[in-house]
């Protein structure tokens, strides 16, 4: 194919290519947004240099832990709110908006930046890259006043952080995880997801989760690593050989007793529409980037929202019979440890605290990967 000729260098194709090169680093920024399990369920068009196209897309088709996609679209909002602070290193605003046509499992989100004199670079700005998850016990220090009120205020309007603090309620919240994450380890559904998400031997991964970032040792990794081989493995493992108990404590158990607080982040007024989430999604990015500018860590705990939301839909989500009633008790014990409204508001759950920068983690894919070409 023949070189397409360039344009003459004109000041005009200057500032031309100094604004693409300004949309490109805002979305070289926006793709390290969290999503779950690392799957980046975005891709990018650029219509102008002022305009680009998100092509979201949701994992509820083959993910257990996406209901209805918003999970998905809770990281979506991640993406948007982190390209908005990318976008004010430029004094640029964004307006982003759904296009009501588009899918729901697939929704487009056309981002539109304009100069603004009021926007200055935001102080969350160097937390971008920084933010990661933290699946190892945190320091115990319980969060200061001005903590809980910086991340509170972070959130904005339309949600309020429910705080799970002191060493009784820590180990109530540990006994929900430990009841949550028996299923996660029980039905095949999630098998499924497990065995595609981890990048074995890894410590940095681009598009999948690395192994030494899971938060086991080296001997419970290499046996989940053989055990995952096949799903008759996880079956014999469980059944004869008490196979979900040594994940169980490493990965949910203790940690959820070596922390500072947990915390739900709650609406006010239940979630209903992909719009919700979205915006819910956005709230949580805040939180969790205030979170790092503090100096804390943090690891989401969403297992038990999505399994008691089954529960209380009546969702039948996997083969083994055990999975509804496990899920039914899930439901009772985030109940009785926040309430039902907060429960049933709720959009995101996690844990917080001090601690040390994770060793491994979670990188993303290459912004050229992410691009999807304007054929307009």
């Amino acid at each position: 194919m023949a070189e397409r000729a360039k344009p003459p260098e004109t000041l005009q194709s200057h500032k031309k290519m100094s604004t693409d090169d300004t949309i490109k680093k805002i979305l070289d920024t926006a793709r390290w947004a969290p999503s779950g399990d690392n799957t980046q369920p975005w891709r990018f068009e650029i219509i102008d240099p002022l305009h680009v196209c998100v092509h979201a897309f949701d994992t509820r088709t083959h993910c257990v832990y996406d209901l209805d996609g918003h999970p998905s679209q809770i990281a979506v909002g991640a993406l948007l709110e982190t390209a908005a602070i990318g976008a004010s290193q430029f004094g640029l605003r964004m307006v982003a908006s759904r296009r009501p046509e588009s899918l729901e499992h697939a929704p487009l989100i056309d981002l539109r930046f304009q100069k603004d004199s009021s926007i200055s670079a935001s102080p969350l700005l160097p937390c971008i890259e920084k933010r990661s998850v933290q699946r190892r016990p945190l320091s115990m220090r319980p969060l200061t006043e001005f903590e809980q009120e910086a991340l509170q205020t972070a959130v904005g309007i339309g949600y309020k952080v429910h705080w799970i603090s002191g060493f009784k309620d820590r180990v109530r919240t540990a006994k929900l995880m430990f009841h949550s994450a028996r299923i996660r380890l029980i039905i095949p559904e999630a098998y499924k997801v497990h065995k595609e998400i981890i990048e074995w031997n890894s410590r940095y991964s681009t598009d999948r989760v690395p192994d030494q970032a899971l938060g086991t040792d080296p001997l419970t990794t290499k046996l989940m690593q053989n055990i995952l081989q096949s799903w008759d493995r996880v079956v014999f493992f469980n059944r004869f050989l008490a196979g979900t108990w040594a994940p169980r404590i490493q990965l949910d158990f203790i940690p959820s007793l070596a922390c500072a607080s947990h915390f739900v982040l709650v609406a006010d007024k239940p979630p209903a529409t992909i719009d919700d989430y979205i915006a819910a999604g956005r709230a949580m990015q805040r939180f969790w980037l205030t979170c790092t500018h503090l100096g804390l860590l943090m690891q989401p705990e969403v297992t038990p929202l999505v399994f008691s939301r089954y529960a209380r839909r009546n969702v039948q989500f996997s083969t083994v019979s055990q999975a509804m009633p496990l899920a039914h008790e899930v439901q009772t014990r985030l109940v009785h440890l926040v309430g039902r409204h907060t429960a049933e508001n709720a959009v995101f759950m996690g844990r917080i605290g001090q601690g040390k920068q994770p060793f491994a983690r979670s990188l993303r894919r290459p912004l050229e990967s992410l691009m999807r070409i304007n054929k307009t």
